[in-house]
C-alpha cells in the first residue's frame, strides 16, 4: 500500500467501520471482548471463552502499539489494497494477536519480523449509500 493511501483519515461520525470491533471517532481503536475469568480476548461475539468455558465478557481497547510477529506479501488483488500487500498477525503492547495488513510500506519486501508498528485507519471505500468506510492496519514507526 502507498504512503498515500495509508494515510490516517479524519474519522467523521457518520463514516462505517469495517468490522464491528473497530471504534470510530476522535481516537479511532479497537475493542476486545476480554473474559473475566481467564483474560483471554475475542473479537467477535462469544457465548463461552475457548480457553476456560466461563460466559463473562467485559469489554477492553487493545493497546495501540504493535510488533510484527508473522507475515506473508500478498500478491492476489483484494478489494481496495494494491497488490502486493503485507497481510500480517501482530501482537499489541497488551499481549492481544491482531490480524491486519502492514500499511505504508514503499515495498512489501521492506517487511521484517519485530517491526515496530502502531494502529492506524484508512478510507476502504464507499457503499451504495455514499458512506465512507473506515479499515483499520498497522503503520511502521
Amino acid at each position: 500500500m502507498s504512503e498515500e493511501s495509508a494515510r490516517e483519515v479524519s474519522v467523521a461520525s457518520d463514516c462505517l467501520p469495517i468490522v464491528d470491533y473497530l471504534q470510530l471517532g476522535e481516537d479511532p481503536h479497537l475493542v476486545a471482548n476480554e473474559c473475566t475469568n481467564c483474560g483471554a480476548r475475542y473479537f467477535d461475539r462469544r457465548n463461552a471463552c475457548a480457553k476456560c468455558g466461563k460466559v463473562e465478557f467485559a469489554q477492553v481497547r487493545i493497546a495501540d502499539e504493535a510488533v510484527l510477529k508473522a507475515f506473508s506479501v500478498v500478491h492476489r488483488a483484494a478489494p481496495g489494497i494494491p497488490v502486493p500487500y503485507v497481510s500480517a498477525i501482530v501482537e499489541t503492547g497488551d499481549g492481544t494477536s491482531v490480524r491486519a495488513n502492514v500499511l505504508g510500506l514503499a515495498d512489501p519486501m521492506d517487511a521484517n519480523l519485530g517491526m515496530h508498528l502502531r494502529f492506524s485507519v484508512y478510507s476502504c471505500g464507499l457503499d451504495d449509500n455514499g458512506t465512507e468506510c473506515v479499515a483499520f492496519g498497522y503503520t511502521v514507526v
